[in-house]
């Protein structure tokens, strides 16, 4: 007999975070009643050996290019490998809801593609959701102004000669020492936070992300990924993928699995509000089990 019938939430981070980015939403599950688990996925987090370089202050930007990479070589299946071994283990005392923001997106879909019978739901926070392998190749039917890539451009550190790692390495706190880039961050991902939230968030980010994780296998599959419930959660004041790319994603995937679209809800947050306002999606998320 299963130790409870209530669904775990395991939680998936976007591109240059980790887990500890779901601790205020994980409190507030906790308060419901709520258990889960917040996965740091391969080169990601406290397990990782960032670059020391980052977290030295002053920070040495020559250094700091040069660092190694603890992304270096991670591919999209090693974070699947890694997330379904978190959930065989979780199975075992219940059903699983799998969540992801933002880039965590391509990993909990090439999830559901893998192992959809260990899911009782899979949930989009303004996730990237890609339904057509044509969208890795080719420019999207939608106008996307998000605010995010200018900004990531302008922090991204150098490659040291001859050092290509395959990696991006963005130098999120360098916006301590930039009030008008703080503010511009600020705005594009948690306008509605604080600035002490913000300042947190900075610091609890990791500088590096691969991309190649921008590959086929993240493509959602109608006899996988669509045999599993699935909710997308719209973010309206989302400044980093805005409202419309989040409906394109949606429009495209209901004509993949059209006898079972997404359950589409809304939240008047930011790109990152379960970390500034972890309250209204701890409800949320609630409601949906």
């Amino acid at each position: 007999m299963r130790a409870t019938m209530r669904p775990t939430f395991v939680f998936v981070h976007g591109g240059s975070s980790n887990a500890r980015a779901w601790g205020p939403l994980q409190n507030e599950l906790a308060l419901l009643g709520h258990r889960s688990h917040a996965v740091d996925l391969p080169g990601h987090g406290d397990a990782a050996d960032g670059p020391a370089a980052y977290y030295r202050l002053p920070q040495d930007i020559t250094e700091l290019a040069a660092a190694p990479s603890p992304m270096r070589g991670v591919t999209l299946q090693d974070n699947v490998h890694h997330v379904l071994g978190v959930l065989r283990r979780l199975t075992a005392t219940g059903p699983v809801v799998l969540v992801g923001n933002s880039l965590g997106g391509l990993t909990i879909s090439a999830v559901a593609n893998a192992a959809p019978e260990l899911l009782h739901r899979v949930v989009y926070l303004s996730a990237v959701c890609l339904s057509d392998p044509a969208v890795l190749t080719e420019p999207w039917d939608v106008v996307d102004d998000n605010l995010l890539d200018a900004l990531a451009a302008r922090i991204t550190v150098p490659h040291a000669d001859g050092q290509d790692q395959g990696v991006v390495r963005l130098n999120w706190r360098s916006a301590h020492a930039d009030p008008h880039l703080f503010a511009e961050l600020k705005y594009a991902v948690m306008a509605d936070s604080t600035d002490h939230q913000f300042r947190v968030l900075l610091d609890s980010m990791d500088p590096d992300e691969n991309y190649a994780v921008l590959e086929p296998g993240a493509v959602v599959r109608a006899d996988g990924w669509g045999r599993v419930p699935h909710t997308f959660v719209r973010l309206t004041e989302d400044r980093s993928i805005p409202p419309a790319v989040q409906d394109y994603m949606i429009r495209k995937a209901d004509a993949l699995t059209p006898d079972n679209p997404f359950e589409v809800c809304a939240l008047a947050t930011s790109h990152v509000g379960y970390f500034s306002r972890p309250q209204v999606f701890a409800e949320l998320l609630a409601s949906l089990v």
